[in-house]
């Protein structure tokens, strides 16, 4: 969610709490972003925090919450993550109370975004409420992990910073933990990595510990790299029904590829399991909207009935990160409502 650039403090800082030259960067990259949320109001939500993102790291925090305020005046995707990021930034302006009553609220809310716990969690941990961090992320592990089952990607988080924090409160491993060793795969294992002594030994002077430490670090670095290039979820494109009959009212053209609404739901799970019994990995669906493919259509020069924009429009949103994992755990990926067992799963009547 939020870039991976951070705002290095090599210099002495000024009022921004950052280099000079870097803060100005991400001031300019956040005025862009708020620039083109304007043109693409369907992707506002997904710009505007990453223009938040960037005014945290430039030292702009104030403007940042501006941001977060503006977003939860409006409808959101995830407004329970909007209110975690808000939380995490306001304790780093002095705004403790606030942030800790907003990190109660979201612990209530109980979302089923991992992203959301992991964010309340880090900044619980980032002024050393190491219990009550370690508590959240069990909660979240509870709540959304099922053990004996593969772990999602967006899940792994959750595991790994628990383990970090119980290394750091010295407690021992239980079963989640071993979970996070068998999820971590660089050479230094994630025991030591997580050790708190590794802080001492950066203050060494013995050269063989600097080295060790340096090793340690790279593959960390690695993870985290590898982390970031995971691909985005290959995903399939649904229509709700008003959007389609509006899509088809519009384009009749289409109507060759949508001959009813319960076939396209029927093609889209049965897609999806074609691809995960290929062994096709992070599997996802996007939603899409009317408006949304004909401000798609109009910046690739081409016109909405032509098909074969289908596929890039929902490759396109699914590098957006509108993107929800499929299977899904609870309601069903068609909006129905119920839940997908016993609606499109695989337990389906």
């Amino acid at each position: 969610m939020r870039p991976d650039t951070p705002a290095e403090a090599d210099a002495e800082p000024g009022p921004d709490h950052g280099h000079p030259d870097l803060s100005a960067d991400h001031i300019a990259e956040a005025e862009r972003l708020l620039r083109t949320a304007t043109q693409y109001p369907e992707d506002a939500e997904q710009l505007l925090l990453h223009a938040a993102a960037h005014l945290e790291l430039a030292g702009e925090r104030a403007r940042a919450t501006t941001l977060y305020d503006q977003l939860l005046s409006g409808a959101l995707d995830n407004p329970v993550l909007v209110r975690a990021l808000k939380a995490a930034n306001l304790w780093e302006y002095g705004h403790e109370a606030e942030a800790r009553a907003i990190i109660d609220g979201v612990r209530v809310a109980a979302p089923r975004d991992p992203a959301a716990w992991v964010i309340v969690a880090e900044a619980l941990e980032s002024h050393d409420e190491l219990t009550q961090a370690h508590e959240i992320f069990t909660e979240a592990a509870d709540l959304l992990v099922t053990p004996d089952t593969p772990i999602p990607h967006e899940s792994r988080p959750l595991l790994i910073g628990r383990h970090r924090v119980r290394r750091l409160l010295g407690a021992a491993h239980d079963a989640w933990d071993f979970a996070a060793d068998s999820l971590h795969t660089a050479p230094v294992p994630l025991d030591e990595l997580h050790d708190p002594k590794r802080l001492w030994a950066l203050g060494s002077s013995n050269p063989a510990e600097l080295q060790a430490e340096i090793t340690r670090l790279r593959a960390e670095l690695g993870s985290y790299r590898e982390a970031l290039s995971r691909p985005f979820p290959v995903a399939v494109l649904h229509w709700p029904a008003s959007e389609m009959a509006e899509l088809l009212s519009a384009y009749p053209a289409l109507a060759s590829e949508y001959p009813s609404h319960e076939e396209h739901l029927a093609g889209i799970e049965g897609a999806l399991r074609e691809l995960s019994a290929s062994g096709t990995p992070n599997l996802g669906i996007v939603t899409a909207t009317v408006p949304s493919y004909e401000a798609f259509a109009a910046s690739e020069a081409a016109s909405p009935g032509d098909a074969d924009l289908l596929p890039q429009y929902a490759t396109t949103l699914a590098a957006r990160g509108r993107a929800v994992g499929w299977p899904p755990r609870g309601e069903c990926w068609c909006g129905s409502g119920n839940q997908y067992a016993q609606c499109h799963g695989p337990f389906a009547p």
